[in-house]
């Protein structure tokens, strides 16, 4: 293919060099579109490659092509609507400032890289005059800006926002030595060992989790520190949350200034609100629920244009009431991003006085409230809706089981009142939603959560699977059609706000997918336009076969990541076109946004979304999309660890288990019994020497062709325990096997293995290593 040169103009910018003749001999060359698109990462959308290089008609037919053959070749990968290099960083990032460079200044690089990719380095450039000022250590929401330089670092990036800088206080475990001397043995591998003199051992017992500060250290000895406060034993599980909180920088002490606030505060009244308190809405939630924010009612469309048609409402805390932009509860509950669950606690995104009582739809109590009224066809149609700002008075408080049990014909005290009126019209209605859920078809994995249950103690008492109950499916759709509501009418109304978007896997992805279902014997259709009900195809094959769990596991990880974004990429799992998060804005910012921008739009009130706000969604996104994942990990990092701990005391114990990743360096297994995920070093497994195989998620043995491959069942031994780090260690008991795809797997690895390579791995100690 022939081509032209293009040129770099001075905002570093790649544009065409001849303008006029739009022949196919002077399209742009591949390098030449890599080229613009490494230089110009917010300009790398398929219309503004097109208007960079001057293409229309067969030209951007043609552009079309390249470019997917590029995402094809893994040249280029798609990022909501940009297309970028691989590894690439967005154009907003979180980054760990890790070091400084030679000239002193900082250095930095992404939060959530993977383990085994080169590392990024990012040169941070510090604001001049107004602006946050960061140092190493801290972690911070920045633009990030590629170099293309040949040395140095591969970005420069500036600093938007820190997200919390480190406080004075550490974390460690109290610890009593044989002489009656005091010590701090660190809970990360960073942290130095402290001493603590006997006045400020401030009541810790030996196995105490404490906060300690660090004094100035001396000449001689180890650094000396004070403890500040005794979080509680080393075996109970609010010390090992508090492990995770400090580890991931999680705030989870209120301000004075925002507690303040929170106590100020006054209730809503009935101004400027419809009065929705004889309407019978309930709530349904887990029994231990503290916070109320959904509540929800239907009964029979009575239009006689819509026969079978049912009305559905939805109300929804009304946060935004409370919440003022730009508050000391604003700024703090946009720190935060969400509230973060662990087993035995809560770090809550505002205020108990705000999120246990002044917004929870309490039984029998006047809230106030967003509602959105919606009308269904009799096949699961949504005809239209309407918002409403609302003062309600919840007619029922009911746990998931309660409601359902009643719905199964086992009523109690309070749901047999309420069963005809109430509760059977909102199973008649979830039936209507269920015929479009089913006519959408959206993903539908089969992947069990677990649940762990504590004794009084704290500590792991057992792991269950919760049932998945009609009830949980019902307000489950039904909040999924108010998010949906909520994003038409905001598009409607041309408001900006913040999307949840889930975008299609990348064509990487698929064909890595596709390789492996060829190893089962299973085929997934090509096309750019992929669909949930594709993958739904492929679930449905495997439905009760020995290998059902492995294609759940592997088309799980094929998806893309939900994020939040200003920008519509619509939601491939759910298979919508527009989506917001709409119905918890006690626990997630970016419901709140939202709520802000519904009443600004509708004219319900004057506490709308501000101008500022509107101006930084990208920013407000890109954090609270940080703070998710944060959250999430701080979350399983507490299971490892709890469960981790429990099981220190069986080493040498044999349990029944299932693969759950594979790698080069070995095989990740979780016990099903607890949910919790431990290492087989490769070097370990014995009898061979084993390849890694990516396309088969397997390791095959160079000599016999055998192996062991992502979801099988295994039995192993445990060997060994780090209970402060949440990590165990086993030792495969189960013998390889033969697998599908093995024998051209087996040759496919074989042939790809470098020469020269030592025949025998190396009989080192292995360290665990989290996925």
């Amino acid at each position: 293919m022939s081509g032209r040169k293009g040129a770099i103009g001075k905002d570093g910018s790649t544009g065409p060099s001849v303008s006029g003749d739009k022949s196919k001999d002077f399209r742009p060359t591949r390098d030449d579109i890599l080229r613009y698109i490494a230089n110009n990462p917010d300009k790398s959308g398929k219309r503004e490659i097109a208007k960079a290089f001057s293409l229309k008609g067969e030209d951007r037919i043609w552009l079309k092509d390249i470019l997917r053959d590029l995402q094809d070749e893994g040249a280029l990968e798609k990022d909501r609507k940009r297309l970028v290099r691989p590894g690439a960083l967005p154009h907003v990032a979180v980054l760990d400032i890790f070091a400084r460079d030679a000239d002193g200044g900082l250095l930095g690089r992404p939060t959530d890289q993977p383990e085994d990719a080169l590392p990024t380095v990012v040169s941070i450039k510090m604001s001049r005059g107004s602006g946050p000022t960061a140092g190493i250590g801290d972690r911070v929401l920045a633009k990030t800006f590629p170099t293309h330089a040949e040395t140095g670092p591969a970005y420069t990036a500036r600093v938007m926002k820190i997200f919390e800088k480190r406080k004075d206080a550490v974390l460690g475990v109290f610890r009593v030595l044989q002489d009656g001397s005091f010590r701090i043995e660190p809970v990360e591998r960073r942290q130095p060992e402290l001493t603590v003199e006997k006045e400020y051992q401030n009541g810790a017992q030996n196995g105490d989790l404490v906060e300690v500060e660090p004094q100035r250290a001396t000449r001689y000895g180890l650094p000396r520190a004070k403890v500040l406060n005794v979080v509680g034993s080393l075996t109970s599980e609010k010390a090992v949350s508090m492990i995770a909180i400090h580890a991931h920088d999680i705030p989870h002490i209120f301000p004075s200034e925002v507690l303040a606030e929170a106590e100020a505060v006054k209730p809503a009244t009935l101004s400027g609100r419809e009065d929705w308190r004889e309407v019978p809405l309930i709530t349904i939630d887990p029994a231990d629920a503290k916070d109320h924010d959904d509540a929800v009612f239907a009964e029979p469309d009575t239009d006689e244009s819509n026969p079978g048609g049912v009305i559905a409402i939805v109300a929804i805390a009304d946060v935004a009431a409370y919440i003022r932009s730009g508050t000391a509860l604003d700024r703090e509950a946009l720190k935060r991003g969400n509230s973060v669950y662990f087993p035995d606690r809560v770090v809550p995104m505002l205020p108990e006085r705000i999120s246990n009582d002044l917004c929870s739809l309490k039984e029998k109590v006047d809230r106030p409230a967003l509602a959105v009224r919606m009308v269904f066809s009799a096949e699961g149609r949504k005809i239209r809706h309407s918002f409403h700002r609302i003062m309600m008075r919840s007619a029922a408080r009911l746990a998931y089981s309660q409601a359902q049990a009643a719905i199964d014909g086992v009523p109690d005290d309070t749901t047999g009142p309420i069963l005809e009126p109430i509760l059977k019209p909102l199973w008649a209605a979830y039936g209507v939603l269920k015929r479009g859920r089913d006519s959408r078809q959206p993903l539908e994995l089969d992947l069990p959560e677990r649940k762990i249950l504590l004794k009084p103690d704290g500590t792991v008492d057992r792991v269950i699977v919760p049932d998945r109950l009609d009830a949980h499916k019902l307000i489950e759709e039904f909040m999924i059609q108010a998010n949906v509501a909520a994003a038409e009418t905001l598009e409607a109304k041309k408001q900006s706000l913040v999307y949840r978007t889930h975008d299609a896997p990348s064509l990487v992805k698929q064909e890595s997918l596709r390789e492996f279902l060829a190893t089962l014997g299973l085929s997934l259709a090509r096309g750019a336009q992929m669909k949930p009900a594709q993958f739904n195809q492929i679930l449905n094959q495997v439905r009760g076969a020995e290998n059902e769990a492995l294609v759940n596991e592997v088309v799980l990880r094929s998806q893309s990541q939900a994020l939040y974004s200003p920008e519509n990429l619509g939601h491939f799992g759910l298979n919508l076109r527009r989506y917001a998060h709409f119905t918890s804005p006690i626990r997630r910012y970016a419901d709140l946004i939202v709520h802000r921008a519904l009443i600004g739009s509708l004219g319900l009130g004057a506490d709308g979304i501000s101008r500022g706000e509107e101006e930084r969604l990208e920013d407000i996104s890109a954090l609270i999309s940080a703070t998710e994942r944060r959250a999430m990990a701080a979350e399983r990092d507490t299971v490892d660890r709890l469960i981790a701990g429990y099981l220190s005391g069986q080493i040498n114990e044999t349990f029944d288990a299932r693969i759950s990743g594979v790698t080069k360096a070995g095989l990740f297994v979780q016990l099903p019994q607890f949910g919790a995920d431990g290492f087989i070093p490769v070097s370990s497994l014995d009898g061979d020497y084993y390849i890694y195989d990516e396309a088969a998620r397997a390791l095959f043995g160079d000599r016999t062709g055998k192996g062991y491959q992502l979801a099988d069942r295994v039995e192993v031994r445990l060997i060994e325990v780090a209970p402060l780090a949440g990590a165990m260690r086993f030792e495969m008991l189960t013998d390889p096997k033969p697998l599908p795809g093995s024998k051209r797997s087996f040759h496919k690895a074989k042939a790809q293995r470098p020469r020269g390579r030592a025949s025998q791995p190396s009989r080192g100690p292995a360290r665990n290593r989290r996925r």
